[in-house]
């Protein structure tokens, strides 16, 4: 077997001590965490040491545990687990853990015995799937990590690693790993990690919006696309050419042409100068592949191939797609990819369509390409990213996910937010979806403006449609309310890459993806019942809208469960007190994003786009609660020169303070302009480092200063910060004014408004009218926000 380079070899630590394990004839019980176990049987009595595709990592360090026996069997006693085992086959009977501490009812697992969900008890929450194509609406998940009942097990029946390549595994083994980590979702995702390898930090530049659209264009039409963006202030850092970037229409004797690697030079005649014309307009470039077919004798790249694979090139012979050999592998990558990445494709788009077997039992070639791309990718130094499906559990080693071809209508966009949160369940953090839609479906611009601004606040904010005339996700091809929206998300998202670089750090370091759902943070029924709503890193929330808007209100809504404390709408700045059910409504131009007060969330300028690390920032404070936030920025190196700022907000001094950075300074500004913009308080003043004051005005408090990045500074906000008002009345007649309803109606509710003060009083006025359930939940809103 050709031995492997020492790039494609991934490290793994797969032993667990010793200490950690309980092994009799033919069973073996590794203690990995307190709540974390592996549970092997064997007929042979043999038991895999090996890292495998799911497991690199099993030596987590001593764990605390004993054991007892007795005429039952073996009990293990961790202070989170008891397992009861009698020592024989594995079987319902013979082998039980049950969690320690209250974690509820069902908390009981037997082996091989599947929990039914019912009303009362959903059982897994899920973990995700491995394509939407085709998919209008949702589609099953597989098992995730967490579950109401407390418990989850994953059964590892990839294959070994050995030597950098794929070993089979002891045959007729069982290998289970137990998660019994209760209510704490987090947790048992960071052991996941622990265990399999954490997320790699993406590259800034992943951050941005990506332009993607199967279509043939030709060089000329792509750089006039792109001039059309610049000119209109929409961003874009990655240029995704979709197949026709090859030869599609190729001799029949050749078969079809969905796999290709030797450029169209009828549409693209000189492909390193369109490359890098893409590079000095500021675009990493991907290319999408089918690979299943190989590479066949018209190809640029078949002789060199051929002949490193030992076939004559004058026979014609293709050169058979196969993942599954060492040989195959090495040359494929070495022969085809790598003079095209010389050239200047930055990373492959891998299109696996074709099932997932290989001529090793039970070896997926869809792992074997994220696998070996992905690890390629680093080989000089720079940081990997490949772009491919879901191959299991593991696979958010390998980012970034392409979610598949989507349908274009509401309910492919109402699952779209469930399916990305939920797959934290299992690690994923990285799903890119065909934002907007992929094809079939309708034409609906409202659809498409709330699908741009799912995307800003998504993993991934990638465009994508199908090759139909009609089809483009151009913003300015839509109705001008719509444009306005799609384009405003497109700027947001760029404006928020300093935000979103510390949360890729922090999922990659400290295991916490990006977007996780309600109830990793507050593990209650509400927080599962608001399926939609998530987590978008450390500081907000996010309830997307997927339902069109009312006629009556002219507003579109929203319901979702708000977690205990107090929250700020990120762009209305109106006050929600949680630890209830709210309907949020939004009209076209608006999205629901919360901040918890005390969060602290950092933006570039609104006219600054680029991606490097900038020289000013706008940081949105939202008072109420004391916030910590520390800014991560990098060189964007494989192995990076991190530098650090520290903002942290003192509400009971009201000082904000921006603290000297640390690392490689060298990497910042020496000084760096802020814009601080404190939201939730009225009637204050700023004091700045220079002693000036800046004086209250309408709104959240604006404050402009220059900090030198070595020292940093601190501002002072004097007068009595008593909490904003939400300035319930004028958003009440604005609601009014834009409702389609009798003017009658407006009225009696306009007068009633202004003879009662009481919120719920107003509440139990309103409802005796019997107006419309969507209007009187839209002033229901507004008058019981802070209630």
């Amino acid at each position: 077997m050709t031995a492997l380079p020492q790039h494609l070899r991934i490290a793994a630590d797969p032993i667990a001590p010793a200490e950690n394990q309980v092994v009799g004839e033919h069973y073996r019980i590794t203690v990995l965490t307190p709540r974390m176990l592996r549970l092997e049987y064997s007929p042979t009595g043999q038991f895999e040491d090996r890292a495998t595709q799911l497991a690199l990592y099993r030596n987590l360090g001593p764990v605390d545990f004993r054991v007892v026996r007795d005429a039952s069997g073996l009990h293990l006693f961790t202070e989170g687990l008891v397992l009861d085992y009698d020592e024989g086959p594995f079987s319902p009977s013979g082998l039980t853990v049950r969690q320690t501490g209250g974690n509820g009812y069902h908390s009981e697992w037997r082996y091989d015995v599947r929990f039914e969900a019912s009303p009362w008890q959903v059982g897994n929450l899920g973990g995700t799937a491995r394509t939407l194509d085709g998919v209008d609406g949702a589609v099953p998940l597989e098992d995730g990590l967490v579950s109401t009942t407390g418990y989850a097990v994953l059964e590892d029946t990839g294959l070994a690693l050995a030597d950098g390549w794929v070993a089979p595994r002891i045959e007729g083994n069982l290998d289970l790993y137990y998660f019994g980590y209760g209510y704490d979702a987090a947790a048992a995702v960071r052991d996941f990690y622990r265990l399999s390898g954490p997320q790699p930090l993406l590259p800034r530049w992943a951050l941005g919006n990506w332009w993607s659209r199967y279509y043939a264009y030709t060089a000329e039409e792509y750089q006039a696309l792109i001039e059309r963006f610049e000119a209109d202030r929409l961003p874009f850092s990655v240029a995704v050419v979709d197949m026709d970037w090859h030869w599609v229409d190729i001799d029949p004797a050749y078969g079809h042409g969905w796999t290709g690697y030797s450029w169209n030079t009828d549409l693209f005649p000189d492909p390193p100068a369109f490359l890098a014309w893409l590079h000095e307009h500021g675009l990493k470039v991907s290319l999408n592949v089918h690979p299943a077919d190989g590479v066949r004798a018209y190809e640029d790249r078949y002789p060199e191939l051929a002949r490193r694979l030992g076939i004559d090139p004058e026979s014609g012979q293709p050169a058979n797609f196969n993942i599954a050999s060492p040989e195959f592998l090495t040359a494929y990558l070495e022969e085809v990819h790598h003079p095209m990445e010389a050239d200047g494709v930055d990373f492959w788009w891998l299109d696996w369509q074709q099932g997932s077997f290989t001529a090793i039992p039970g070896l997926d070639p869809l792992w074997m390409l994220n696998h070996y791309h992905f690890l390629d990718s680093a080989r000089d130094g720079k940081r990997p990213l490949t772009f491919s499906r879901y191959a299991g559990p593991g696979s958010h080693r390998y980012p970034v996910g392409f979610s598949g071809d989507s349908i274009t209508t509401w309910a492919s966009l109402d699952f779209q937010p469930f399916f990305t949160a939920t797959a934290a369940n299992i690690g994923y953090g990285w799903w890119s979806h065909d934002i907007g839609g992929h094809a079939f479906g309708i034409r609906d611009d409202e659809l498409a403006a709330r699908w741009f601004q799912l995307g800003a606040f998504s993993p991934i904010n990638r465009l994508h449609s199908t090759k139909d005339v009609f089809a483009g996700k151009e913003p300015w091809k839509y109705s001008a309310p719509a444009r306005s929206a799609m384009e405003d998300a497109l700027r947001l998202r760029h404006r928020l890459v300093p935000y979103l670089y510390t949360m890729a750090e922090r999922a990659h370091s400290a295991g916490e993806p990006l977007v996780r759902p309600l109830y990793h943070v507050e593990p209650r029924p509400e927080a599962v019942a608001s399926r939609n709503t998530f987590l978008f890193g450390s500081e907000l929330l996010v309830a997307p809208i997927t339902t069109p808007t009312d006629r009556l209100t002219t507003l579109a809504s929203v319901t979702t469960w708000l977690p205990a404390g107090e929250w700020v709408d990120f762009f209305t700045g109106v006050r929600y007190s949680g630890g209830r059910f709210v309907e949020l409504h939004r009209g076209l131009s608006g999205y629901p994003v919360l901040a918890r007060v005390g969060a602290i969330v950092p933006l570039t300028f609104p006219d600054d786009f680029d991606l490097a690390n900038p020289d000013a920032l706008e940081v949105h404070v939202f008072a109420g609660a004391d916030g910590d936030f520390t800014l991560y920025e990098d060189d964007d190196a494989a192995v990076p020169r991190p530098a650090t700022t520290r903002f942290t907000w003192d509400q009971t001094a009201g000082v904000f303070r921006i603290a000297a950075a640390e690392g490689a300074l060298d990497l910042l500004p020496d000084e760096r302009r802020y814009r601080v913009v404190v939201h939730g308080l009225d009637a204050v003043s700023a004091q700045l480092p220079d002693g000036s004051t800046v004086a209250a005005a309408a709104g959240p408090l604006t404050v402009e200063l220059s900090v030198a990045t070595a020292t940093g500074a601190e501002l002072r906000l004097t007068g009595d910060r008593r909490p904003a008002d939400n300035q319930v009345e004028a958003r009440l007649f604005d609601l009014l004014s834009a409702a389609q309803v009798e003017y009658k109606t407006k009225n009696v509710i306009w007068e009633l408004l202004a003879t009662e003060s009481e919120p719920l009083r107003r509440v139990a006025s309103i409802q005796a009218l019997g107006l419309p359930a969507s209007l009187a939940s839209a002033v229901f809103e507004l008058l019981l926000a802070d209630a």
